[in-house]
């Protein structure tokens, strides 16, 4: 990866879960500063050199005053490892968090957002692709100039169970019929999620942009 041009401020929701605590520390060995929201329980948990906002995810008042002044907000909240029996999780706790980020977004005029939503349409994980889809929807309505990346399954530490339909990935891309499918809903790792993460919180565009598995991959190749 090439030094970034310049120091960014970053807001990050999510700063203890699967991505935000391997994305702040590399964001701050980068030379940005990080704010990362938290809740009273989990502020031991979150990486070490960041600033500290204790706060409510689902309650955009209770940080909306700490997110002002920074270049981009990174929204990670979300339901641990999503199943398809976890639509009413989603709802309580996806859906809430993300509407909270954009209007916090929106309120402080930060720039910039970066929201990891899903790859769709699909035909598993219905609830979960409504609430993100729905969500993308939001942040449209509320003009906030954006990067939504959608992956279908991050592969990495407790998560690698997929690599086993690697097989059956490869076999559908070589037919026409099944080959935009299968690369739509294929596979990325921890590593090429985060360089590509990393990549459009140092090169913020000019208009609202969506990365889909394919871009994700190429990012973290040419990025690396």
């Amino acid at each position: 990866m090439t030094t970034p041009l310049q120091s960014r401020r970053v807001f990050v929701t999510g700063a203890t879960g699967y991505l935000g605590v391997r994305l702040i520390p590399r964001l701050l060995a980068r030379g940005h500063h990080v704010t990362a929201l938290t809740r009273q329980a989990s502020a031991g948990a979150v990486p070490s050199g960041c600033e500290v906002v204790v706060g409510n995810p689902l309650e955009s008042g209770t940080f909306v005053e700490q997110v002002r002044g920074a270049d981009t907000l990174v929204q990670l909240v979300g339901v641990p490892k999503p199943a398809p029996w976890k639509g009413s999780q989603f709802r309580a706790i996806d859906g809430p968090s993300a509407m909270a980020a954009i209007r916090a977004a929106r309120e402080a005029g930060v720039r910039h957002m970066v929201y990891v939503s899903v790859a769709h349409p699909a035909p598993v994980m219905r609830d979960y692709i409504a609430v993100r889809s729905e969500c993308e929807a939001a942040i449209t309505a509320a003009r906030v100039l954006a990067t939504i990346f959608r992956p279908w399954y991050i592969l990495g530490p407790g998560h690698w169970w997929p690599l086993a339909l690697q097989p059956i990935y490869r076999l559908m891309e070589l037919f026409p019929g099944t080959k935009a499918a299968a690369r739509r809903l294929g596979l990325v790792t921890i590593q090429e999620m985060l360089i590509a993460m990393t990549w459009a919180i140092e090169q913020p565009p000019s208009v609202s942009r969506v990365i889909e598995v394919p871009e994700i991959r190429r990012l973290g190749r040419s990025h690396a």
